[in-house]
């Protein structure tokens, strides 16, 4: 073999030049791209010393410790020794292992032992940078990473629109609504953006004369197109929104599942029944009477899920990938998914027609929807058909599509007739019934807002949303019953603080509600009925939510309050949450049904699984929220100056939140442009109330608006009130801090 060439040696610069270690770790740590330029900011050197860093620069590439494309500086494959390391785990003895993190954002397969440095505590999904040497003779690891610096979990970005300003050159338009003034871009900081563009940012000039400076980082997409405006929660909120390549190489590799060991089901007409638009089908389900001696008008009901436990195994890329994402995000635009659509869109998706390996749950009902029985079992099957909701609905309706006249006989009407069963035992059980309009935005072929709609509540939502929970509950009294470390889906019961308020709200409306420790679902039921029909019922609709704890994850059963049961998890949508494929994989390993169940480390870790995905959860539905907020308003962007017909939905002292009828839009009517005088915060009765006169605005009013201003990157609408407030006693004159203008 021909000798290698010794690395050439680097002389000392003649000005103040960084080291090559610190320039691989400047790299490594930069979270936008690198060139030339970001490397002599970072490190002060001008003039004369450029040329310096110049040479420095050839001289690491040449030595193969750098590498240059189209302007941009990466470190080459090969470890550098300080770096940025993602932490993934940890070992069975406990030790951290994570992997490095590429200039490009992209996580290797190898495996680096991470060791924490001095007051260093990484935790698992934290970023670090690392000093990484190598580690012989080690049986697992060949490196080690000794921790620097904790950079936390991956960043989230600033974003503005950038707008070329007549007379006024590039500017930055923050998109975060409590963001305080835009930027102005000094020459050569543009990053070739175009107007109206959505990008990354870094402020490179805080103080100084006239606006403060920043460069752009990252063009994400022009927003002009409507079909970009869920870029701006997808990047201000760090929503992964690329697979990293290994584990896009690690999903392509795989390939169809083996029959063997598993039940045969394919001749059993198993339908899916999902939104006209879904593009994954996770759950099958089929029902009939029950022939078993004794049980006379009871039925079997199975409810089959894709098994993603069969594709994606614990510690791998795809593994690694799922459980910090935690689940899919779902906007009027496009999906983020948890998993590769080779698995959510193939291979796990239950497609018609095509035989896919399931995990099935097998449940028998008496006649008066009690249960009387559960089992589970992995299975082979074969979609007999897809359904939409309004599709088999209209077959029940009488007005069958071809499809779905085929299936209504054997198939809908089993499901309809178990359904009716069933909805006896939850009628009795007596879950929390609030009533919530949900908005859904239907776009056109261009991307823009055709409508905004209120779907219709069906009974066949009401029949797959029924037997899922049915599954939900038989997988948590399962795992439970046999010892089994399992994730629940918890919600518990009202702070008594959240009580004592709803309490003061009641006594306004003249009614009340139990607040003692064993207040239920049936209790705020029975308040409910009671202001059916009342002007007010909308009003306490919306406080009675207001009072609720919010739904999380947890390795411990605090039960769900919401659904009235002592125990309960998510077992039927493993594509698009990963609690769901850690309930699977515990199934498995319960009831020895294969190899591929729950890991050492997933148990480990439940705790911390349990807070990643609750905490990615809400992100998922702040994000969908806000995309929804900003397409809203660009879709009312043309209708300054028109009145709307809406709701009021919230009160603060500064003013009213209006929620607008039909489109469901949000925006807010400043105190000050409410009338003359002084109006009362009055939080108890939840309205503002004017001190003389005893105008007043209370939540849940129907009032009148005028729209003022629209600012749709931020997703925000100003009103006016055209309405008369309702007439009220005028409060008691309160402190100087209570009052508002």
């Amino acid at each position: 073999m021909p000798k290698k060439p010794e690395p050439r040696k680097t002389p000392a610069p003649k000005g103040s030049l960084p080291s090559a270690d610190d320039i691989l770790q400047f790299i490594a740590s930069s979270p936008g791209t690198v060139g030339k330029r970001e490397i002599s900011r970072a490190f002060s050197i001008k003039g004369a010393d450029k040329i310096g860093l110049k040479k420095l620069l050839k001289d690491m590439e040449a030595d193969g410790r750098l590498s240059s494309k189209h302007r941009q500086i990466r470190a080459s494959a090969g470890l550098p020794p300080v770096g940025v390391i993602e932490i993934a785990g940890a070992d069975k003895d406990g030790d951290l292992f994570g992997h490095f993190i590429g200039a490009d954002g992209v996580a290797q397969a190898a495996k680096l032992l991470v060791v924490p440095g001095d007051g260093k505590s990484p935790k698992r999904g934290d970023r670090v940078v690392a000093k990484i040497s190598a580690l012989p003779g080690h049986h697992e690891f060949r490196h080690q990473a000794l921790v620097m610096r904790v950079l936390g979990g991956r960043p989230g970005k600033i974003l503005a629109i950038f707008r070329l300003i007549k007379g006024k050159g590039a500017r930055l338009i923050p998109v975060d609504k409590k963001a305080r003034h835009e930027y102005q871009v000094l020459a050569g900081d543009d990053g070739g953006a175009a107007n109206g563009e959505l990008v990354a940012i870094e402020v490179t000039r805080e103080r100084g004369f006239g606006l403060p400076a920043a460069r752009v980082r990252e063009r994400l997409g022009n927003l002009n197109d409507p079909r970009n405006i869920s870029l701006i929660a997808i990047n201000q909120h760090g929503i992964p929104n690329s697979f990293p390549d290994v584990v896009v190489k690690e999903a392509e590799s795989l390939s169809g599942f083996s029959s063997a060991k598993r039940r045969d089901l394919t001749a059993v007409p198993l339908i899916t029944i999902d939104p006209v638009d879904a593009r994954d089908h996770d759950d099958a389900v089929f029902a009939e009477a029950d022939d078993t001696p004794g049980n006379a008008g009871g039925f079997k009901v199975i409810v089959a899920i894709a098994d993603v436990a069969a594709y994606v195994r614990p510690a791998s890329a795809l593994d690694r990938e799922a459980r910090f994402r935690g689940n899919s995000v779902y906007f009027p635009d496009r999906v983020v998914p948890m998993l590769p659509e080779r698995i959510s869109n193939d291979l796990c998706s239950l497609r018609e027609l095509e035989v896919r390996p399931a995990l099935a749950c097998f449940l028998r009902f008496d006649r008066h929807g009690h249960k009387l029985e559960h089992s589970f079992a992995r299975i082979a099957m074969r979609s007999a058909a897809k359904l939409s909701y309004e599709e088999a609905q209209a077959a029940i309706d009488g007005r069958p599509s071809a499809k779905a006249e085929a299936l209504l006989k054997d198939v809908l009407k089993p499901l309809w007739a178990a359904y009716a069963a069933v909805k006896v035992a939850r009628d009795k059980r007596s879950p929390l019934a609030l009533e919530l309009p949900e908005r859904k935005i239907i776009m056109d072929g261009e991307g823009n807002i055709a409508r905004v709609v209120s779907p219709e509540r069906l009974d066949a939502h009401m029949l797959i949303e029924e037997f899922m929970i049915q599954a939900n509950v038989a997988a948590a009294e399962e795992l439970e019953k046999r010892n089994t470390a399992l994730l629940y889906r918890v919600h518990e019961s009202p702070s008594p603080e959240k009580l004592k308020a709803l309490g003061e709200f009641l006594k306004t409306v003249n009614r009340t509600v139990s607040i003692g420790t064993g207040v239920r679902p049936t209790h705020f039921n029975r308040l409910l009925s009671s202001v059916k029909g009342e002007e007010f019922e909308a009003l306490v609709h919306q406080v009675v939510l207001r009072s609720q704890a919010q739904a999380t994850y947890s390795p411990e059963n605090l039960g769900h309050f919401g659904l009235n049961l002592a125990r309960y998890a998510h077992f039927t949508s493993p594509i698009r949450r990963y609690a769901d494929l850690i309930v699977h994989r515990a199934l498995i390993s319960a009831l020895n049904l294969g190899p591929d169940g729950l890991s050492g480390e997933d148990i480990a870790h439940l705790e911390e699984t349990a807070e990643l995905i609750s905490v990615a959860e809400r992100r998922a539905m702040i994000a969908e929220r806000e995309t929804t907020d900003r397409l809203i308003a660009a879709f009312l962007a043309p209708h300054v100056g028109a009145v709307f017909k809406g709701r009021i939905s919230g009160v603060v002292g500064a003013g009213l939140f209006v929620t607008l009828d039909g489109t469901g839009a949000d925006g807010f009517v400043p105190v000050s442009t409410l009338g003359r005088g002084y109006f009362v915060y009055d939080e108890a009765a939840h309205r503002l109330v004017a001190e003389r006169g005893g105008e007043a605005f209370q939540l849940g009013d129907k009032v009148e608006v005028k729209l003022i201003e629209v600012a749709p990157v931020k997703g925000g609408l100003r009103f006016e009130m055209v309405s008369e407030g309702r007439q009220s006693p005028p409060p008691r004159r309160p402190k100087k801090k209570g009052r508002r203008r």
